[in-house]
């Protein structure tokens, strides 16, 4: 059996359509994750130019950017962690197939290429983000690996430079509200990745890796979350006042955030790694309230 597939109804479905080898590269890409990734890099094409986009253009950017770079980050990642229990975006995942690492190579190196055909500084952009992949992931560098520099890489690459991607696709350089919107992003991965890497301590910890949450613990993560939510909201209101726009909408974001840690950080040493999963995914919504939040409030 393939990933638990006679758990989840549509895996069942599309298994039997593709085969379980076919299958388990897919599931490996976590397309689970697409629908976030994808939210987060058109907010910045829909800060640049309203729903005046291209058709083509944003497709293609969506296509290197989403499914290749971001699908194949996720399974080089994988190509390496071989986690045996629920991953992020994938529950019961199937054994890393033989060639994970060459069709996850393969996907970053076409993202890199096909960038090109796109305005420069989202080539650029893109391009500095497959590097990234590859030194998060793979050995010896595994960036991931390594306590401090694995919560950079993903503030850099999926919060600051994941809109700013979007942003460049459409060819207009950047202002001053999208940087420090950008930058606030940043800050607020700080917030979502202590919360993806408590429930899977145990796996991290049979692999050896020292990740931040291992390193600092869980008490002290998700301290370190809240500062940097806060300090998230700090440079979202510059952005903000930036186009002098009013500041009070985005409270709706910060409650959104302190709902999910405050009652996390009062209890979380009686809380299972299935709850600690849920509440990771909780603060996927909380960011979702974030993107739409500042779509509503810089939108050209």
């Amino acid at each position: 059996m393939t990933g638990g597939a006679p758990r989840f109804p549509i895996r069942r479905l599309f298994q039997g359509l593709l085969g379980p080898r076919t299958m388990a590269y897919l599931l490996h890409l976590r397309p689970l994750e697409w629908p976030i990734m994808s939210a987060h890099f058109l907010l910045g094409t829909l800060l640049a130019g309203g729903w005046a986009l291209r058709v083509r253009p944003t497709l293609l950017g969506w296509f290197v950017f989403v499914a290749l770079l971001n699908g194949g980050t996720l399974a080089i990642n994988s190509a390496f962690d071989q986690d045996e229990g629920d991953i992020g975006y994938l529950k019961a995942p199937p054994r890393p197939p033989e060639h994970l690492l060459a069709f996850s190579s393969a996907l970053l190196a076409a993202s890199a290429g096909l960038g090109f055909l796109l305005p420069r500084p989202f080539a650029w952009i893109n391009l500095a983000c497959v590097i990234m992949s590859v030194l998060y992931s793979v050995p010896p560098v595994r960036l991931k690996a390594r306590a401090g520099w694995d919560l950079l890489i993903n503030c850099l690459g999926f919060g600051l430079l994941t809109p700013l991607a979007g942003w460049a696709l459409t060819g207009r350089p950047f202002d001053t509200a999208i940087l420090r919107a950008s930058w606030g992003f940043a800050f607020l991965f700080a917030t979502l990745y202590p919360m993806t890497q408590i429930y899977q301590v145990a796996e991290d910890t049979r692999r050896g890796d020292r990740t931040l949450v291992i390193r600092v613990g869980v008490g002290r993560s998700l301290a370190l979350a809240l500062a940097a939510a806060l300090a998230a909201h700090l440079l979202f209101g510059a952005a903000i006042l930036a186009l002098g726009r009013p500041l009070w909408p985005m409270a709706l974001s910060l409650a959104a955030w302190l709902g999910v840690l405050l009652p996390w950080m009062r209890g979380w040493r009686g809380w299972t790694d299935r709850r600690h999963e849920t509440g990771m995914y909780w603060g996927l919504g909380a960011w979702a309230v974030t993107d739409l939040s500042l779509l509503v409030l810089l939108w050209p």
